[in-house]
């Protein structure tokens, strides 16, 4: 991946000079979703798929960027004394939030960059894809800068760039996946304090299927935003009943006791999504740590039905795939991952059922949506590296 990488680089920009290579993981949630921005807990592991980035430093204040995943675009060029988001959503607005970040916080890059990346994560698949890019940035500039700040800072910078360069008011568990990332490790995160620990991911005799519906999505200019401000607004009526900080601190007995002080309906079923699947996550990575797989794929199945049904984030083509999951055998669990209104599931599967699993998924999906999903037997990898 990495030589097609610098080959592409070299041939748009020249071969000479200090030319480094990085990468940073995608991520797959296994249980835990739109949780981190609501103080709960949140369980991803870094994928061994991400984002590659060739870079060389330059001797004037310009930034070219390159995307072979978006050749058509070509080279899209911009200056360190205009970092200004692009109107249209062009792929540059998340490295460029980055540096603009650095820069706000005295960071301040001496000179321009040629720059060249390749992803093989699919777009829009809810692997996070934007995150893995936004890390990858900040690896790299603290790496040609020098800059002082660990992989937790590049976390939080790449979720502030995010938040107040492209819009999107995601919490913090994609880029902290990403930045984090340990092999054969999930991370088990409360996004209230940023206090985490590595579990070991030992799923004897099954593996993790990540399963592609095909069906896009934009998170930007999806739902996901109302998601937050519903949130936020169960919130805030459960506040004039108890003294909470976040929904994460409620257990389902005590959000049971006063959800009806939440006035809108709507508002009191993400607030009980956001308290009931904090609890799952809990719940789960303790299954986990008991080698309880089947407490762990029941969780994750009751996620869905909550994603589904309380936090309406899940779609009808998602749906298919998870609820045509449930009925093979071998399959220990299958959700909806990532922000949803499309993108991918996550399923833990016997080794022995995976083929049947992959061929009457497909079979099925063909018939009820018309598309041929693809499938990803994922392994866990590490966060962002120099390779070259």
């Amino acid at each position: 991946m990495q030589e097609k990488l610098l080959e592409k680089f070299k041939e748009l920009y020249g071969a000479d000079g200090d030319i480094r290579v990085y990468f940073a993981p995608g991520r797959v949630n296994l249980i835990g979703e739109h949780t981190d921005y609501n103080g709960g807990h949140v369980f991803p592991c870094a994928l061994t798929i991400g984002t590659y980035m060739a870079v060389r430093k330059r001797a004037d204040r310009k930034v070219n960027f390159y995307s072979m995943n978006f050749e058509d675009l070509g080279v899209i060029e911009c200056s360190l004394d205009h970092m200004n988001p692009k109107e249209d959503g062009e792929w540059t607005n998340y490295p460029m939030g980055v540096m603009w970040a650095f820069d706000g916080r005295g960071m301040k890059m001496d000179c321009g960059l040629d720059l060249a990346l390749y992803g093989n994560i699919p777009n829009g698949s809810g692997l996070s894809s934007s995150a893995s890019l936004e890390v990858v940035t900040g690896y790299m500039l603290k790496d040609m800068y020098g800059f002082d700040v660990t992989n937790v800072d590049l976390a939080k910078i790449g979720q502030y760039s995010e938040n107040n360069f492209n819009g999107c008011n995601c919490g913090i568990m994609d880029q902290f996946a990403s930045a984090m990332g340990k092999a054969d490790h999930a991370i088990f995160l409360d996004c209230n304090t940023l206090e985490y620990e590595y579990a070991p991911i030992s799923l004897d005799g099954a593996k993790i299927v990540v399963t592609n519906s095909m069906v896009k999505h934009s998170l930007v200019t999806s739902a996901y935003n109302d998601r937050r401000r519903e949130s936020a607004q169960a919130l805030e009526d459960l506040q004039q009943v108890c003294g909470i900080a976040s929904l994460g601190e409620l257990t389902e007995e005590e959000f049971d006791k006063y959800a009806s002080s939440i006035k809108d309906e709507i508002c009191r079923m993400r607030g009980k999504h956001a308290v009931y699947e904090n609890q799952r996550t809990i719940k789960a990575v303790e299954a986990l740590k008991n080698n309880d797989l089947e407490t762990f794929g029941k969780l994750m199945n009751a996620s869905h039905v909550s994603l589904r049904d309380d936090y309406e984030t899940s779609c009808e083509e998602v749906d298919v795939l998870v609820e045509e999951a449930w009925k093979i055998d071998g399959v220990i669990g299958s959700r909806i991952t990532g922000g949803g209104f499309g993108g991918c599931t996550v399923s833990i599967v016997k080794d022995e059922a995976i083929d049947a699993f992959k061929e009457k998924l497909t079979a099925a999906y063909q018939e009820k949506v018309g598309k041929t999903p693809e499938f990803y037997v994922v392994s866990i990898g590490d966060g962002p590296s120099r390779l070259i």
